[in-house]
């Protein structure tokens, strides 16, 4: 069975993990993102009630 055979797709497999793990993973962590969470504490907003005009 041509599936348990290994040779022709481990080496492919094993080529794309060690290029993920050593170039592309330590150019992607450094990044960083453009909402930093902030220390403030949040108010909450206060809201105006509608005014109805059939109540």
């Amino acid at each position: 069975m041509p599936q348990l055979n290994p040779n022709p797709w481990f080496f492919m497999m094993l080529t794309t993990w060690v290029i993920f793990s050593l170039i592309l993973q330590p150019k992607l962590l450094p990044l960083t993102s453009t909402n930093r969470p902030s220390n403030k504490t949040q108010t909450p907003n206060k809201t105006i009630p509608w005014p109805w005009p059939w109540t």
